[in-house]
């Protein structure tokens, strides 16, 4: 059994993944996709997610393309933007409030909720270790996530994450200090920054 030259196309220009809903647009259905399951040509490592076989599944990746709302946050943006080196042992995602989160924690991901007006605030875009590009937020909208939500994280890791901020030639102090008004935490900013300076 062969890749249909659509379905192919697709994958190629998604680093060889590919959602049901994508394969769907396409004129691929689901039953299609399931006998090429079968055969050997696709592999299913998640529900809604289709890969080339014996190709790594880049997990961060193929999770938003399922669930686009999802924004990496916390642990996960600091480890994405290199301010942390300790690998995230569960993806940290921030999702409006009210969206459905249950099969999120499921799949073990730690998962914070914002406010709708809020959710993509200081947004971007990192590239995973796999070479996908992924939404995350800025990293100066992480330090403020992190100090907002520190009594579930780490203290050093949080410490260590402002200090190499503080080094780093990509840094925006305005920008932080603006993001830290939004999300009123200021003059917690200020005490760590105080005691790193």
């Amino acid at each position: 059994m062969t890749i249909p030259a659509e379905l192919k196309t697709i994958l190629t220009q998604n680093g060889n993944t590919i959602t049901a809903a994508e394969a769907n647009a396409a004129g691929i259905s689901n039953e299609r996709l399931r006998l090429l399951v079968q055969g050997g040509v696709l592999e299913h490592p998640s529900f809604g997610v289709y890969v080339l076989p014996h190709d790594f599944v880049d997990r961060m990746y193929a999770i938003q393309k399922r669930r686009p709302k999802i924004i990496y946050s916390h642990e996960t943006a600091l480890f994405l933007h290199d301010l942390t080196d300790r690998d995230p042992i569960s993806y940290a995602v921030t999702v409006p409030t009210g969206y459905n989160t249950v099969k999120l924690r499921k799949e073990g991901f730690t998962v914070y909720t914002i406010k709708r007006d809020l959710h993509t605030v200081g947004t971007t875009e990192a590239e995973t270790m796999f070479g996908h590009t992924v939404r995350v937020y800025t990293m100066e909208r992480t330090i403020c996530d992190c100090l907002r939500s520190r009594s579930r994280m780490d203290v050093t890791l949080l410490t260590n994450a402002l200090r190499r901020y503080v080094r780093r030639k990509d840094k925006n102090l305005n920008t932080l200090m603006k993001m830290a008004k939004t999300f009123r935490v200021e003059q917690l900013l200020h005490r760590y920054m105080e005691a790193l300076l």
